[in-house]
């Protein structure tokens, strides 16, 4: 599992625990995360996040 970090505002997606509140189960696999998501917190698109290493 990876996580993955919105450019823009820090916010986490970390593909263990997804994004419930979104729709997003956990275990969701960052590629299956739809395009029209969006980051929870600042609203900003999929393209926008980086892959980090913690």
């Amino acid at each position: 599992m990876k996580q993955w970090m919105c450019g823009n505002c820090g916010w986490i997606y970390d593909e263990a625990q997804g994004d419930p509140d979104s729709g997003i189960a956990p275990g969701t696999k960052w590629e299956d995360v739809p395009e029209t998501w969006a980051c929870p917190d600042c609203g900003a698109r999929k393209g926008e996040f980086d892959m980090v290493e913690l």
